[in-house]
């Protein structure tokens, strides 16, 4: 999110009662509100909660949440709507706080563990170099993504991020 707000010149603060850094940018006509949750990420949902209500009440589709994904390889990007959160203390959070899985996702992706290794383990140790490459790119591609999916909307976003090899 620190990406998008950069590239459209706002700059994330801290918003009291919201547990998070926010800023709300204007592009092509739309407005586009920017989060960063201050949380531990498997709390990140105290944030998404409070944010979801104050903009977008109305459609939980207008909620993009990015995250790392160990079902993708390093630095593959997809967009996703609902489904399971495979374990993922951050997503489970924020469906508790939002009461259901109807919010758009851009999963980065960082790969399985090696051998039998925990999850957080993984997520949580810097990447090598080839994947520290990998994901520095992906990240401008999940920053290219949000940016898809309000300029483009839901279905033209997911054809042109879901159909790269």
């Amino acid at each position: 999110m620190r990406l998008v707000a950069a590239r459209h010149g706002v700059r994330l603060k801290a918003e009291k009662g919201t547990q998070a850094e926010t800023a709300t940018a204007r592009a092509g006509g739309k407005v586009l509100a920017l989060a960063v949750p201050h949380t531990y990420m498997n709390d990140s949902g105290m944030a998404v909660g409070v944010l979801a209500r104050r903009y977008v009440a109305d459609d939980p589709l207008k909620i993009v949440i990015v995250h790392d994904e160990l079902d993708l390889e390093p630095g593959v990007v997809r967009i996703k709507v609902g489904g399971g959160i495979a374990g993922h203390n951050g997503l489970r959070s924020i469906e508790q706080h939002l009461h259901h899985r109807d919010f758009v996702r851009v999963r980065i992706g960082v790969g399985k563990p090696p051998g039998r290794s925990q999850g957080i383990d993984h997520v949580l140790r810097r990447p090598g170099k080839a994947d520290r490459e990998l994901l520095a790119v992906a990240v401008e591609e999940a920053a290219d993504a949000v940016e898809a999916l309000l300029a483009d909307g839901l279905s033209t976003a997911m054809n042109r991020f879901n159909t790269r090899s």
